[in-house]
């Protein structure tokens, strides 16, 4: 496979530097030619050098070129030939240490989540063009940062936290450059349209663990105090009580005591903040060994979140401590 790299001209912006003090390198695949022109467009005017890789069935054919830096790869659709495409370049990303950055859309998110688990990579949905400039500086900001020692708990946590404020300023630039109807339908679509349902099934091993000293409390109870979460919203602002990692948490909780499993789609909707920085932190979380992700065992395409034993020890033990209170509310 041919990468041709894309030209660069009067950069906007001072220019990204990898470790060596080059340009950092991003390697785009899409299957719209015009989608990956758009994207080194906006990559360069960030100071980024930017690699057309091509459609992203390329992957698929002979060995993967050398790949970028960074890897962005755009699949709002997903077909069987493009999860193998993604798989492979999961595995390669892993081995070779490129960081992955994948784009795709609510609808597709369980299928690119199962496909991609070895190269811990960024996953995207229905970004702006802001948030793709962002999610690049981000991870070369954080190789770059961990290159120079370890980051503690509270380092990710604080990471986390500016993220989401760049973030929101990338939103709002979309807004004043014009973009404000096609943000406000995406967070409309993620909001009302998806709520995606739980599995059933027989519950899983790692999911139900060993027992809690304490025991959970009712799942409906559970429920009312997420549903009373989210009733706030009709009379204030949403953004003021925003707390996707507590949200998340009293979601797999009551999954958990009802025996059910918890796609990434429908954790990412409970968490009541943009897709894209519900799964930072479902990734995060994962990392801190506070959720696990789960394979489905007779479906390798489907993956689940659950909370780890230790965190269902946590739970447990917080219901109990505020169980007398909450009785007396009832």
């Amino acid at each position: 496979m041919s990468v041709a790299e894309s030209g660069q001209a009067d950069f906007s912006y001072d220019v990204a530097q990898d470790s060596a003090g080059l340009p950092a390198r991003v390697a785009i695949f899409a299957d719209r030619a015009s989608t990956r022109s758009l994207i080194a467009e906006d990559l360069a005017g960030a100071g980024f050098r930017t690699l057309d890789g091509g459609a992203i069935t390329v992957l698929l054919d002979g060995p993967i070129a050398m790949l970028g830096d960074v890897v962005m790869v755009d699949c709002p659709v997903i077909d069987g030939a493009t999860l193998a495409a993604l798989t492979r370049l999961d595995m390669r990303a892993a081995r070779s240490g490129a960081q992955l950055i994948v784009s795709t859309s609510l609808e597709a998110l369980d299928d690119v989540f199962a496909a991609l688990d070895q190269s811990n990579p960024q996953i995207l949905v229905q970004p702006s063009r802001a948030e793709r400039v962002v999610a690049v500086g981000r991870v070369l900001g954080h190789v770059s940062h961990a290159r120079v020692r370890e980051m503690t708990e509270d380092d990710r946590l604080k990471l986390l936290r500016l993220s989401q404020q760049v973030e929101a300023i990338a939103q709002e630039l979309d807004r004043i450059s014009g973009d404000e109807e096609a943000e406000h339908k995406r967070l409309s679509d993620f909001k009302q349209e998806w709520r995606g349902p739980q599995d059933t099934a027989a519950p899983l091993g790692k999911q139900i663990g060993r027992a809690a000293s304490h025991p959970l409390p009712d799942p409906r109870l559970v429920r009312q105090i997420i549903a009373n979460r989210q009733a706030r919203a009709r009379f204030f602002d949403a953004e003021l009580f925003a707390d996707p990692a507590w949200d998340m948490l009293l979601d797999l909780t009551a999954a958990h005591a009802e025996h059910s499993r918890v796609s990434v789609t429908s954790l990412c909707i409970a968490a009541g903040v943009p897709a894209t920085t519900a799964l930072r932190w479902v990734k995060q979380m994962v990392e801190s060994g506070i959720f696990e992700r789960i394979a489905d065992s007779s479906d390798k395409r489907r993956a689940f979140i659950a909370l780890s034993d230790q965190t269902v020890e946590a739970m447990a033990r917080y219901f109990a401590e505020i169980e007398t209170p909450l009785a007396a509310a009832a």
